[in-house]
């Protein structure tokens, strides 16, 4: 079975991304992805977003996702919805500038607050942040662009063995059967 390629973080026009959804699953097709997690701001959406995304057509396997805020501090969780399977992620933890003792905290006080994160984002906009692929961070690590414009594109991805099902690639991603890329690396 060959690895799918994949990114899990992307806004289009429907918050603050610079892409119509068809224009931004066309980019991504472009670079030869085989997923694509559209996952815009849920204080900016209206009700179209939500049956938007499955009219669009494409080779890509879309997910259906949303960013969350956290609403006891500033945070932005990343929630992928497979067909029976989510995946929530603490997303962009550079962008607050968090040492790996604050991520952790965050972690906790999400954790109870109701919410279990299944993975962390170790990029910012597609940036490389090692810092948040310390060990002592207890959840999967992933790569994603965060794609709000051209320049984010295909900078960051996942890439998985599994299936080219949702359910399956999140259940590997879940798994830590996952490699990271980089277009910097």
């Amino acid at each position: 079975m060959p690895w799918l390629r994949g990114n899990l973080h992307a806004h289009t026009t429907f918050s603050d991304g610079v892409k119509e959804p068809a224009q931004l699953v066309a980019a991504y097709e472009a670079l030869g992805y085989d997923f694509l997690a559209i996952t815009d701001h849920e204080n900016w959406i209206d009700d179209r977003y939500w049956s938007a995304i499955p009219r669009i057509s494409s080779k890509l396997l879309l997910f259906h996702g949303i960013e969350l805020n956290w609403p006891r501090f500033d945070q932005h969780i990343g929630k992928v919805s497979g067909e029976r399977e989510t995946l929530h992620v603490l997303n962009h933890p550079a962008r607050y500038q968090l040492s790996v003792a604050q991520t952790l905290e965050r972690i906790r006080r999400i954790g109870a607050g109701g919410m279990t994160l299944d993975a962390i984002e170790v990029t910012d906009t597609g940036q490389r942040r090692s810092l948040y692929e310390s060990p002592e961070i207890p959840l999967v690590k992933i790569a994603t662009d965060d794609a709000h414009g051209p320049i984010h594109f295909g900078r960051a991805w996942v890439e998985v063995d599994a299936k080219r099902d949702r359910d399956a690639i999140i259940r590997a991603i879940r798994a830590g059967e996952l490699r990271l890329g980089f277009a910097s690396d």
